[in-house]
């Protein structure tokens, strides 16, 4: 029985300190954000003398994101999202003299120019941006709107650099569960389909097991998302020879993820015969025998992918694989009979190739 996860702020702490994982990363990161605004802070008020430099440690903090990668890309829209916020705020202020005026035009082309694409998140601060400076009436100096700049330039320089030197995060844990989740449910999914083939009549509620189905199609998409997160947290990472970068999963959650189109067609094909739909017929006793020992023996070959540099043995499973498609050409069974058969025959020699290309 899994014991109960401890979800308190003393059991979220003890995670953090004892197993690597998200607690752990969390914590992480936020101590290294808290370093890199304070950095920010520091270098802008005691070492350059700005006055009031607000947007250093704002910037340096929303640097310290969940990849280098992201680290690297928010820094150039930051500072380009900043940049056109105090030049819109310095343009303005001097076409419009009322205060009011211009802080309603600001912030109405700020939005507008924030929402293009490559500015992504970091847009709406174009506006903000131009708002703060607009309120603070700071847009008829020069020198300070040049201290906006140099900060924000300052302070994103610093989250970066913060994210890239101090324990940049990695996510090959993600990788490992994912694999391990996705490996588990395709089994489970692969043997109750075995089990609901082998029945002597097909069941009227097919309910539970295409529940079981929509959820091994949430694992994949979930499996897909950790492997691009992963991939994404070694590129320009220090640490992607590290052994939590995730590597060794990869080529595992690749053929899991492979196997579930298969899969799913497999399931709509089982769904189609077993509800009787024409030209479709639920095959004979001995051929649904034949497909279950196969789909039983590929189930045990699915939870042995998910190991690393572990091969499954595929014998059992190619022998099975003849016996059905010899019925499928030497059986008397009825062509509707034999085009239910093909129907999921079709899609488990796919499932069978996939594993045997791993």
């Amino acid at each position: 029985m899994t014991p109960k996860l401890d979800r308190t702020p003393l059991g979220w702490a003890a995670r953090a300190i004892r197993v690597p994982g998200s607690e752990r990363r969390t914590a992480l990161q936020a101590a290294k954000a808290t370093v890199a605004a304070v950095a920010a802070w520091l270098l802008a008020t005691r070492v350059i003398g700005l006055s009031q430099p607000f947007l250093a440690p704002y910037a340096a903090i929303f640097l310290v994101e969940a990849t280098v990668y992201r680290s690297l890309l928010g820094w150039a829209q930051q500072v380009g999202s900043v940049t056109v916020g105090v030049l819109l705020a310095a343009g303005a202020a001097q076409l419009v003299p009322e205060q009011t005026v211009t802080l309603a035009l600001v912030v109405f082309v700020g939005l507008l120019v924030g929402s293009w694409r490559r500015f992504g998140g970091s847009g709406v601060w174009v506006g903000v941006t131009g708002m703060l400076l607009v309120t603070y009436g700071t847009t008829r100096s020069s020198e300070l709107l040049g201290d906006r700049l140099l900060e924000t330039a300052l302070g994103a320089a610093i989250g970066l650099v913060v994210n890239v030197v101090i324990f940049p995060p990695l996510y090959g844990e993600r990788v490992a569960a994912a694999a391990d989740r996705l490996a588990s449910a395709l089994t489970g999914l692969l043997e109750d389909t075995a089990e609901l083939v082998r029945a002597d009549e097909p069941p009227e509620n097919l309910d539970d097991w295409l529940g079981r189905v929509s959820d091994v199609r949430s694992l994949a998409r979930a499996a897909e998302d950790a492997s691009g997160l992963t991939r994404e947290g070694r590129f320009l990472n220090l640490r992607k020879r590290s052994r939590h970068s995730g590597t060794q999963h990869e080529a595992s959650l690749r053929t899991l993820g492979a196997l579930w189109p298969p899969v799913e067609q497999l399931a709509a094909a089982v769904r189609t015969t077993s509800e009787g739909r024409e030209p479709f017929v639920y095959p004979w006793p001995k051929a649904r025998d034949a497909l279950a020992d196969l789909l039983l023996e590929l189930a045990a070959a699915v939870r042995d992918t998910a190991v690393p540099g572990r091969a499954a043995d595929l014998e059992r499973c190619r022998s099975l694989m003849c016996q059905v498609e010899d019925r499928l050409v030497s059986s008397d069974d009825g062509v509707t009979a034999t085009l239910g058969l093909g129907a999921m025959a079709l899609p488990v020699r796919r499932l069978l190739r996939q594993l045997d290309h791993r």
